[in-house]
């Protein structure tokens, strides 16, 4: 059977359907012609970053015009104790949050993933898509509750924001690079009233366009709301008994991000401090 007719075959199966040993090279080719003629959502599964980085730039070359979503996983390593970069944890949780979305339909849409990022457990759906903020030019915004939103949900306080997850408040003025976007935005308040929403470069710091709108979504796959403290305070008790004078279980309960900290449901596993 031709590549022609295997394609044609994909096209019309309407079960899943599982590509592999195709060569490195050619299977970006591949996967365009497959997503293209299937619709809706196609995920490539590489074996590490360099070979997802290497399918996508051949991807752009055979169909520049095909919907990328990635999905890259962590770059560190289990029980290190550091935690994933900003701009990756930015760019899983756009990636989660799209996919609990959905409502792609017919239009051609590929996942570039690889199989570490796989093996990570992941927050629910339900957390994810609930864990969004959005507000429109005129709409009241209480400045502490949205301070809060940014401590709970990862971002970091910046004095200048240059990097997708930072923010920096000035007075009645509000920065933040929310994960996904192209450009940091800029909230200008007049008392609780959100008079503007800006774009700006971050190098410059200059405005580039108006905005009616802004939706943040989370930047730490680790939301460190009210349920999940009382979740971390329960395992540990469980795991190492009274916690005595230890920092580590003092901070979390007031919601402090330590380094390392990764996961909603291994918050103190991943410090690595015990």
């Amino acid at each position: 059977m031709s590549l022609t007719e295997d394609l044609q075959r994909a096209a019309v199966t309407k079960d899943s359907l599982d590509l592999t040993g195709v060569p490195e090279g050619f299977d970006a080719l591949v996967m365009a012609d497959l997503a293209q003629a299937r619709g809706g959502l196609t995920v490539f599964v590489a074996r590490d970053g360099s070979r997802a980085t290497a399918f996508e730039a051949a991807l752009g070359f055979f169909a520049p015009e095909l919907k990328i979503l990635r999905l890259p996983a962590w770059d560190c390593l289990p029980y290190d104790r550091i935690s994933p970069s900003a701009g990756v944890s930015a760019e899983r949780l756009a990636t989660l949050t799209r996919l609990g979305r959905g409502g792609w339909g017919k239009t051609p849409t590929l996942l570039i993933t690889q199989s570490a990022s796989l093996l990570q457990r992941l927050p629910p759906k339900a957390a994810v898509l609930d864990a969004g903020y959005s507000a429109r030019v005129g709409d009241s915004v209480d400045m502490a509750e949205l301070e809060r939103y940014f401590a709970i949900n990862g971002y970091h306080r910046a004095s200048t924001v240059s990097e997708r997850g930072e923010f920096a408040v000035r007075g009645g003025v509000i920065d933040v690079f929310p994960p996904g976007a192209e450009e940091p935005v800029r909230l200008d308040l007049f008392g609780d009233t959100l008079e503007a929403i800006r774009g700006f470069d971050r190098e410059s710091q200059r405005s580039t366009k108006k905005l009616a709108r802004v939706d943040l979504l989370p930047v730490s796959e680790a939301l460190l709301d009210g349920a999940a403290v009382a979740r971390f305070r329960k395992g540990y008790v469980a795991a190492f008994g009274a916690p005595g004078d230890d920092p580590l279980y003092a901070a979390v309960s007031e919601g402090a991000r330590l380094v390392g900290v990764r996961d909603h449901r291994q918050a103190f596993v991943a410090c690595g401090q015990r």
